[in-house]
């Protein structure tokens, strides 16, 4: 995740919580929702921090039947309605282009998303992040933003931590109990020695090499989250602030290249298993 938006991450984390839950009704699926049709983008709005609504770069497009992010700027393709209770399943794998520089290649999955495009330094929505960058898949990162009248909306989830050598908190059921109002959640086997160079991997990394598919999947039942990254859960949180709103795939400078979005049932009563 970018630090385009890190001083609004710390000027809004010092206030109390507001705009927990998205305006409208946010549709809860009962059987398959299909995001990206494999055809256009129907359903789906793009935002670009330098360009706003429209696309004239085509970052957001379909190439083969994939949903294709060329990466070319910094933004996001969501989802016109809100929903909740869920399963989102994305499968992805990178493209040829980087950002140039030396780290790792970046993109995320955002969940819960609320208020104004572009709320949050102009460049993403108040929302949960499921990261994607390599070496950090299944972090979750909390993205707090502005209102319309430019007011905070603050965004919270907590978790059962542990510290790695690197200080960094993991999640570890049965560990100390987390409250996060900024900030990073890493995944459970997080490598303390990854340091983040383009391509390369953590010793328990479980997501795939580059060039092969990826499959992570988000399960949302309330204020519960729990990810998994090629069939292993990977990360857990609980008491989200908020638990509907749209959801995101982010471009950060790195080619995308996605054949799965989509939305599966689950029951609203059972906690994410």
């Amino acid at each position: 995740m970018a630090l385009v938006f890190a001083a609004t991450v710390l000027t809004l984390a010092a206030g109390g919580l507001r705009g927990d839950e998205p305006s409208g009704e946010a549709a809860r699926p009962d059987k398959v929702v299909r995001l990206f049709n494999g055809k256009d983008l129907t359903g789906l709005t793009t935002w670009l921090k330098d360009t706003k609504r429209d696309d004239p770069r085509r970052v957001f497009r379909v190439t083969d039947g994939l949903l294709h992010i060329t990466g070319d700027g910094f933004g996001y393709l969501a989802t016109e309605k809100a929903y909740r209770d869920y399963r989102v399943v994305v499968e992805y794998k990178w493209g040829a282009r980087t950002d140039g520089g030396a780290s790792v290649r970046n993109s995320g999955l955002l969940l819960h998303a609320t208020g104004p495009d572009g709320g949050a330094g102009g460049t993403w929505m108040a929302s949960i992040e499921c990261q994607l960058a390599q070496g950090c898949v299944g972090d979750l990162i909390v993205i707090p933003s502005l209102d319309a009248a430019g007011g905070p909306i603050h965004v919270r989830l907590t978790s059962d931590v542990v510290l790695g050598p690197d200080n960094r908190p993991r999640w570890k059921d049965g560990g100390a109990q987390r409250t996060f109002t900024q900030g990073q959640l890493w995944w459970s086997k997080h490598d303390p020695e990854f340091r983040e160079l383009l391509d390369t991997r953590g010793k328990d990394d479980v997501e795939s090499p580059p060039g092969e598919w990826t499959k992570v999947e988000s399960e949302c039942v309330g204020g519960r989250i729990t990810v998994r990254v090629n069939g292993v859960v990977v990360n857990r949180a609980y008491d989200a602030s908020r638990a509907a709103g749209k959801i995101l795939l982010q471009s950060e400078g790195f080619e995308l290249f996605v054949r799965t979005f989509e939305l599966h049932a689950v029951e609203p009563g059972k906690g994410p298993s």
